[in-house]
């Protein structure tokens, strides 16, 4: 199926749209209940100035001293009343000082956005010399379904753009890993699309008491490797960067 070309502004609506609803009925999942825990706590710990961008309710950095920035009311809401530090705002505008932050995490976020460049060039922006960037994309153009424009995808990014893109922002990537929980089965994908198009509130509800639980019980270790391997086949990757410029 071929990429649509998207608005920012249509890319604005289906986004605020489906997560403002779908925070609205969730409750926040506490950073220690995934995969990218162990990574990430050592991260912390060294990293006493540390921003997530777009966690939504599924934050993966400490909530203590992590600076949170979101588009979604409902999740700021529930982030602020967890006594998290959490501002409105969106990745290409982020209300955050120049080279702030030695931590930065960006998950399941680039690909929404019309401007990534723009987008990378605020992550870059904040980001002090010599920081960590932790970024998730979704792989494979060719890969595109229904799905991907459901949920707000704007693209896919194939391995090479993608790095080539970090460079051009002063990332060096690190390391990475096969990260995501989407299920593998179209079929799934087209069923959960149509009772999130038909039937969203009875969608959200079994999504966020029954499916997101299975998942997170079932996640795997995550698996590093050096720089961005061979990839084929895979449908999202974690990415370390180091920022260098």
């Amino acid at each position: 199926m071929e990429t649509p070309v998207r608005s920012d502004a249509e890319l604005l609506r289906v986004n605020r749209g489906f997560y403002e609803a779908l925070w609205a009925q969730a409750r926040l999942v506490d950073p220690e209940r995934f995969n990218t825990w162990p990574l990430l706590r050592e991260l912390a710990a060294a990293s006493p100035r540390r921003l997530e961008v777009a966690p939504g309710l599924r934050p993966r950095l400490p909530l203590d001293g992590t600076c949170f920035v979101d588009l979604s009311h409902a999740a700021l809401r529930q982030l602020r009343a967890r006594g998290a530090k959490a501002t409105h705002g969106m990745i290409g505008a982020l209300p955050c000082g120049d080279a702030q932050f030695d931590l930065v995490c960006a998950f399941d976020i680039l690909e929404h956005v019309a401007d990534d460049e723009g987008a990378l060039n605020e992550l870059a922006r904040v980001a002090a010399p010599g920081a960590t960037l932790l970024l998730s994309v979704p792989l494979h153009a060719d890969a595109w379904t229904a799905f991907d424009e459901f949920v707000g995808h704007c693209r896919r990014y194939e391995p090479g753009a993608i790095e080539t893109k970090l460079a051009a922002h002063g990332f060096a990537l690190e390391r990475s890993a096969i990260y995501g929980m989407q299920p593998k089965s179209s079929r799934l994908l087209d069923l959960g699309q149509w009772f999130l198009t038909h039937r969203r509130e009875r969608a959200m509800w079994w999504y966020n008491h029954v499916f997101m639980p299975l998942g997170l019980r079932f996640q795997k270790p995550l698996q590093w490797r050096d720089g961005l391997p061979e990839v084929a086949g895979v449908d999202e990757v974690l990415l370390v960067c180091r920022r260098i410029a």
